[in-house]
């Protein structure tokens, strides 16, 4: 239900009243263009969410989430706020997470619609969420597979990784669950049951991406130095702590409003993302359900890919890189280019 009032000049309304969850919010500047290249307004942006709030509150419900504002819509540059501010409404619900710095922040728990309303309102575009659920949010109940294409590979390239992944997550007793990244990627979020630590989980997803390397390493990547790259880059470092990936059904800050869609495994192989919008994710929701609706209840062990990463550590295969602004890692191999490692 929306209701528009306290007209400045002309039509421009200074705020709509948006009542959602049973509560009222003021969306400040409703008309303000945040995709101006179709014409989407926040005030549009707004009526997407609520339009698949049961849906994308599945993904998010419970799990601690940045806040990625674009505060001059999708063609401006975002900010991460990792913090919620002090001046929130008190109904707001949060949780406390803890960095790899050790620093610890309140972050926002998206748990209905009044939720999504106050974060577009802050120029929030797409959501954010950690792959765990308050209150446990040391052991992921997520193993979120990124595969992300190097400039020379084509989309069919990555839909033929992801055809791979699942794959190897089938042979190890896991259920991946496909979504277009919005942009020119794949992700698939596979559900596990919340039994280790972030650095056991993102072990696990090195092992699956190096496995799907080997079975077609002319299209897929694990290495992490991107001059190392080529073909699908399968980045198993989105499992460390506090790394995140846009949720199913956010939009995405492309010209043309893409969405973050959950796919059926018989659609990989020939969806095009250019279709998926946020003009008509609706309706293909209402069609067809909400594909990603039991992800929760396919949580499996762990174990399958574990004993990949045994395996992997037997043939002399250690970790791989992490990112730069984590510590030296145990075990980590040396933190520095190939080639500069090479004139050294």
């Amino acid at each position: 239900m929306l209701a528009i009032r306290a007209m400045l000049s002309g039509t421009m309304p200074e705020y709509a009243t948006i009542t959602a969850a049973g509560r009222e919010l003021r969306l400040s500047n409703p008309q303000k263009a945040f995709f101006p290249e179709i014409g989407v307004t926040k005030l549009d942006l707004v009526q997407y969410y609520l339009a698949v709030s049961d849906a994308i509150l599945v993904q998010l419900r419970d799990r601690p989430t940045v806040l990625k504002r674009y505060v001059n819509g999708a063609g401006g540059e975002p900010f991460f706020q990792k913090r919620v501010p002090d001046s929130a409404p008190e109904w707001l619900q949060t949780a406390t997470v803890t960095f790899p710095s050790g620093r610890s922040a309140r972050e926002l728990l998206p748990n209905d619609a009044a939720h999504l309303v106050w974060g577009v309102n802050l120029g929030v575009i797409d959501w954010n969420p950690w792959p765990v659920r308050a209150p446990d949010l040391d052991h992921p109940d997520e193993l979120r597979v990124d595969l992300d294409p190097t400039p020379e590979a084509s989309f069919a390239d990555v839909r033929a990784v992801a055809l791979r992944v699942k794959e190897v997550l089938d042979e190890h007793g896991l259920v991946g669950f496909p979504k277009t990244s919005g942009s020119r990627g794949i992700h698939i979020n596979v559900p596990i049951l919340p039994e280790h630590d972030f650095g056991a989980v993102r072990h696990a997803a090195l092992a699956l991406a190096r496995e799907v390397e080997r079975r077609v390493p002319e299209l897929a990547t694990s290495r992490w130095w991107k001059e190392e790259r080529h073909g699908v880059f399968i980045d198993y470092n989105q499992n460390a702590r506090d790394r995140t990936v846009a949720s199913a059904y956010s939009v995405r800050p492309t010209p043309d409003a893409r969405v973050s869609t959950p796919l059926q495994w018989d659609e990989v192989a020939d969806v095009d993302p250019a279709e998926l919008r946020i003009d008509t994710v609706p309706a293909r929701l209402a069609a067809l359900g909400d594909l990603a609706s039991g992800i929760s209840g396919q949580a499996r062990p762990l174990a399958g890919l574990l004993a990949l990463v045994a395996r992997d550590e037997q043939r002399g295969l250690g970790d791989a890189p992490w990112p730069p602004q984590y510590a030296k890692q145990p075990g980590e191999p040396r933190r520095v280019q190939p080639s500069r490692a090479r004139q050294a």
